[in-house]
């Protein structure tokens, strides 16, 4: 079933195909570690989400719908395992916490440790994006950094990842309808060795995002479904579709293997049991997907509080083991 993410009582004032200047960008420290990361701040506003039919490579399964959203605030990076290493392993985490001051480190459940390097010799200290996690994994992290900050980080929604990639254009590409320009903004097929790269080393869009398009493709919150579009109603407002089961979820963004076509901002894939292919674990991991170093995530914050009672039923809701 469709839903709606009930974020406010009353919606933000909403004007059609926003295309405001460089959003407000801050830095957010993580408790108790010297690492920072960074967001931007996206206001409300209502775009077309999906592709024309005569868009080149588009798909059946990519529609057009016009959808409105809240204001929120998204990673201007892809999260790096800098970040992602503060939650995995204990010895970089500590009670240290915004706001409660009950956080304690010792009672989180971290993920395991991985049986190989999943990464296949690829970076990760230094500013290379986290990969090879599996959607659960990536909220889990999610959940652990909102406890630690009192804020309500989580995976953007289908509508939020593709406005904020869109940064206000109506093209195939944030830059525009012309392909060959793709390597100026994204590692993709033609300019990488099969691996990812740094994040930040390529081109931002028109509001500061770096690697939208193409280096890792970004787990999104949404139970993947082929008829996507047909499901939303005339009024569509802050759109998700929550898990019913583990496969599949939606990625947005193309990665390093894909051509041009496959980093279009409206281009959808899904997950795959396959990705647990090398997993020897029975049942497979919570954890790990060692056959997808190609996907990744971004943070999305919330503009308005939480209480905890209220972050932990959205996670319960949306983490489907």
């Amino acid at each position: 079933m469709l839903q709606f993410l009930s974020r406010a009582l009353l919606l933000l004032p909403i004007c059609l195909q926003a295309q405001p200047t460089v959003p407000v960008i801050s830095t957010c420290p993580i408790p108790g570690t010297t690492v920072k990361f960074k967001m931007a701040l996206i206001p409300a506003a209502t775009f077309m989400m999906g592709s024309p039919a005569d868009e080149p490579g588009r798909r059946d399964d990519e529609g057009q719908h016009l959808v409105s959203l809240d204001s929120f605030y998204i990673g201007v990076y892809e999260l790096t395992f800098d970040e992602f290493f503060c939650f995995q392993f204990r010895q970089f985490d500590s009670d240290s916490a915004f706001r409660d001051g009950h956080f304690k480190a010792d009672a989180i459940a971290r993920p395991s440790p991985p049986y190989f390097d999943y990464t296949y010799g690829g970076g990760k200290a230094g500013g290379y994006p986290a990969t090879t996690m599996t959607q659960q994994a990536a909220l889990r992290y999610c959940q652990w950094l909102s406890d630690k900050t009192g804020d309500f980080y989580r995976l953007p929604t289908e509508a939020e990842w593709e406005y904020a990639c869109r940064a206000g254009a109506t093209t195939t590409y944030s830059w525009g309808n012309d392909p060959a320009r793709a390597g100026e903004y994204a590692w993709f097929y033609e300019n990488t060795k099969n691996t990812y790269q740094k994040t930040g080393l390529k081109k931002p869009n028109a509001w500061g995002l770096y690697d939208m398009h193409g280096n890792v493709a970004e787990w999104c919150l949404d139970f993947y479904v082929p008829d996507y579009f047909a499901r939303l109603d005339s009024n569509a407002v802050n759109p998700v579709i929550f898990p019913l089961k583990k496969h599949s979820r939606t990625v947005k963004g193309g990665c390093f293997e894909d051509y041009p076509e496959g980093l279009r901002a409206a281009a959808r894939r899904k997950s795959e049991p396959k990705w647990q292919a090398r997993d020897p674990q029975i049942p497979k991991s919570k954890w790990w997907n060692p056959d997808s170093p190609f996907v990744g995530f971004r943070l999305v914050r919330e503009t308005r509080p939480y209480s905890k009672a209220d972050r932990d039923a959205f996670f319960a809701k949306a983490i489907k083991d």
